[in-house]
């Protein structure tokens, strides 16, 4: 499963595979990640469900700061890119 995602080439694209980070951590660790990030670096964030509950968290914590892009919304793989804007 692995293999088909788009692989990170980008110098300020970063990596976030969630399926490795025990559940419990896993919003702390994403929340902390995305604040650790500059204006201009992407999070590539990889998962196996669709976490719109997620998204709606980090829309009402980072606001317009970080634009969220789905690269793959395929069933048992989700790739989403979150861009620092501000």
């Amino acid at each position: 499963m692995q293999q088909n995602i788009p692989p990170v080439r980008a110098e300020n694209v970063h990596g976030f595979d969630a399926r490795g980070v025990a559940r419990r951590f896993r919003h702390s660790a994403i929340f902390g990640a995305l604040s650790a990030l500059e204006p201009g670096e992407t999070m590539r964030f990889v998962n196996d469900h669709d976490p719109i509950p997620l998204l709606n968290q980090i829309n009402g914590h980072f606001g317009d700061r970080i634009q969220i892009a789905y690269v793959r919304r395929d069933p048992g793989e989700i790739v989403i890119d979150f861009l620092v804007v501000g």
